[in-house]
């Protein structure tokens, strides 16, 4: 059954869907604190690579190395990049891919609960889940000097903050609908990511310029540069062109989504 068929009774009342939809939310965000271990490493992990970078790259000034910027104001732009990446693709599709295992997607799809209030819950858990990591990295990069985004660039960061977890969420959905057991899900997610963070130049910049080209086209460095640009800059505005290669992406994963994800576990 695919995740576009619906589930919400005919006829019922405009609140009701609100209430389930709000309902879903609660429960992710329950799950995820009550689940120590992943909101530990969820939060604590970008700090962690932060507090390092800190401590290496903290007396590096501008340079063009790091293009016109300081390489903590990159590094705060990029990890937080990063760990949008972990909580909205990652770890979402690690997720699903178990609860599809342990028959628990089967069982939702008994209740009253449509799929899209479904999938917007995940996606509102996780962009709040973004937001906060964001925040959390942005105030470390406080503690080591790194300035605060301008007053006219905190709205193309919330922005390009919900566009990249809305579209990494339906990427994550996309990956999940191709991986055919939840032991293997960790090996296909990190197969995927892997490469992408590395040739997009979220832990060294790239000064290729092939290699940016090539990077430019695929979701992460989009991202990365959308981040960095609202971190770094003064002026207003939104980065058009980023998000375009964002919303194809996120548009390229709810067509994938949409025709493969099965709510069943998938026969081996």
């Amino acid at each position: 059954m695919s995740i576009a068929a619906p589930r919400t009774p005919a006829g019922q009342p405009p609140n009701r869907g609100l209430r389930l939809l709000w309902h879903q939310i609660r429960y992710e965000q329950l799950s995820f604190w009550r689940n120590p271990q992943s909101a530990f490493f969820t939060f604590v992990f970008p700090v962690v690579v932060m507090t390092v970078f800190g401590g290496l790259f903290g007396d590096i000034g501008r340079s063009e190395f790091y293009y016109g910027r300081s390489a903590l104001q990159y590094y705060v732009s990029t990890i937080a990049a990063v760990s949008v990446l972990g909580s909205c693709y990652s770890q979402l599709a690690i997720v699903l891919a178990t609860r599809r295992q342990n028959g628990i997607l089967k069982r939702v799809r008994a209740t009253p609960l449509s799929a899209s209030a479904y999938f917007a819950g995940l996606l509102a858990h996780c962009v709040l889940v973004s937001v906060a990591d964001v925040l959390l990295i942005t105030a470390v990069g406080t503690l080591y000097g790194v300035p605060l985004p301008a007053g006219a660039q905190w709205p193309a960061l919330a922005v390009s903050v919900v566009l990249g977890a809305a579209a990494f969420c339906t990427l994550a959905v996309a990956v999940a609908s191709l991986i055919r057991n939840a032991e293997a899900a960790p090996a296909v997610v990190q197969l995927v990511l892997f490469p992408l963070v590395f040739i997009s130049g979220t832990y060294v910049p790239i000064h290729s310029s092939a290699l940016n080209g090539i990077a430019g086209a695929l979701p992460v460095k989009p991202f990365n540069d959308a981040l960095l640009r609202a971190f770094t800059t003064n002026h207003a505005g939104l980065p058009w062109q980023d998000y375009g290669v964002l919303l194809l992406w996120g548009a390229a994963g709810a067509v994938v989504a949409v025709r493969r994800f099965r709510w069943a576990p998938l026969a081996e």
